[in-house]
């Protein structure tokens, strides 16, 4: 999430309850390319590998030939693959013919996919049902199984529905059909709407489907990915505050420049 899963906030995630897997913010590879690290701004730093893992880079943009050069970089950073955003409904993305833009011109995302695999790490892409409507889904999930991703993660919402609607969990069942009938041996993520790791558990029995993506669910619940629901004290809710305050004060004073030049 732009803004939020940063290394700071990943190893206090992980502190509380590590999830199976990270991502982080999404970061614009045509920006990358003309600006270098000035314009990621942090957001692919990683400061401990061994909490901070297995991690995957999420990026964006709209031309394949920057694509490229950045799921390089990335590789040579250690991450574990490259995940592709094509979902994000924000204007700056759609301005820059990413995101949830891709899903209106499926063949510069066949390229933009071709393009991250010339990295050699696993490529995915995250995605939603549409642009308009959700009813889009069988054509556009179709054609993005059909570029051989090693994982297909769906917010259960169009582009236009933004998250003012409940996620179409509904779906799923039939969006699995196609993913067995297309490319069985993508992985199938679900997104939206998920309060937990339990909730997700129990999503991934009712539908079948490969793996749970956690977003917003962990702004209310730090702990939302330990194995069973807890009630957690005042105090374990401070002391995990004071913790993000710690990472957070630490992390930015050793990013910026002193007075003096140093750093």
């Amino acid at each position: 999430m732009e803004a939020v899963t940063d290394t700071v906030f990943r190893r206090v995630v992980a502190k509380a309850a590590k999830p199976d897997l990270f991502f982080t913010e999404f970061t614009n590879a045509t920006g990358w390319v003309h600006a270098g690290d000035k314009a990621v701004a942090g957001r692919l730093d990683i400061v401990d590998r061994e909490v901070e893992s297995p991690i995957i880079a999420q990026i964006w943009g709209g031309i394949p030939e920057d694509i490229a050069k950045l799921a390089a970089h990335c590789k040579t950073l250690g991450y574990h693959g490259i995940d592709i955003n094509m979902g994000c409904p924000a204007s700056s993305a759609l301005k820059g013919s990413g995101g949830s833009d891709l899903i209106r011109n499926p063949e510069l995302a066949a390229e933009i996919i071709a393009a991250a695999k010339t990295a050699g790490l696993p490529v995915s892409v995250k995605t939603r049902l549409g642009y308009s409507s959700p009813s889009e889904w069988n054509v556009w999930l179709r054609h993005i199984l059909q570029q051989d991703v090693f994982a297909l993660t769906i917010h259960l919402r169009s582009k236009k529905e933004m998250s003012k609607v409940p996620a179409h969990w509904e779906l799923m069942p039939s969006i699995k059909a196609l993913r067995d009938e297309v490319a069985p041996q993508t992985l199938l993520i679900g997104n939206g709407d998920v309060e937990s790791r339990p909730h997700g558990m129990k999503l991934i029995a009712e539908t079948g489907i490969d793996g749970i993506m956690m977003g917003r669910g962990v702004f209310t619940n730090v702990f939302a990915f330990e194995q069973e629901e807890k009630q957690h004290t005042q105090a374990e809710l401070i002391a995990m505050l004071n913790y993000h305050l710690d990472l957070f004060e630490e992390h930015h004073t050793l990013s910026q420049p002193q007075k003096d030049g140093r750093i």
